[in-house]
């Protein structure tokens, strides 16, 4: 099962030296234990702080020894700048596609890059054959400060989109636990992506 963790700063105080802090011992410890996959989301900060965190996060994935990968939200600028292992694509039609961040690797004079998209219906997953995963939902729904925001889409729809991606990974994201993330892998996924799971 592969296990793909996304960062969120704000559940580790509310200052930046305290946030910082606190995601760069997220990603030792998820590196420790073997996670596959780290996106670092923080959208709102600045390109500066962005690259700079990203640098920290990677230098404390890599003294691991891991082979953790991490992936930078939307900004493939910060990811080579930075030099993580790929980027990860919001859904949108105004959003780069996989060869496109390939190529921008390419002309950096870096390695393929692992490109994650997120899909959020079964017509998202048809189109995203060049990806090299899919992160489908929210399977359970999507809570914002403990209310649920967003209904889930439910397991039958992930198990459609399993077979619609065909041999590209599909990761079940949105509400995801421990008591429930078996019940994705038994319907097709290749794994789980979350938040507060790998808090």
């Amino acid at each position: 099962m592969l296990r793909y963790a996304i960062t969120n700063r704000r559940q580790y105080g509310t200052g930046w030296r305290e946030q910082r802090a606190g995601l760069i011992g997220q990603a030792a410890r998820l590196a420790a234990e073997g996670i596959d996959y780290l996106q670092l989301r923080e959208k709102d900060l600045s390109a500066q702080d962005l690259i700079g965190l990203a640098r920290e996060i990677l230098s404390a994935i890599r003294q691991s020894r891991s082979g953790t990968r991490m992936l930078v939200n939307a900004r493939a600028d910060v990811a080579i700048a930075a030099g993580a292992d790929g980027v990860h694509l919001p859904s949108g039609e105004d959003e780069l596609t996989p060869a496109q961040i390939r190529s921008l690797f390419e002309a950096a004079g870096h390695g393929r890059p692992t490109v994650s998209v997120a899909c959020h219906t079964l017509s998202d997953v048809a189109s995203c054959s060049e990806a090299d995963l899919i992160l489908f939902g929210p399977v359970f729904g999507k809570t914002v400060d403990g209310e649920l925001a967003v209904a889930g889409v439910g397991l039958d729809a992930l198990r459609r989109a399993c077979a619609i991606a065909g041999e590209t990974p599909v990761l079940a994201l949105g509400g995801i636990t421990a008591a429930n993330r078996a019940t994705t892998i038994a319907v097709g996924a290749a794994g789980i992506a979350a938040i507060r799971l790998f808090r």
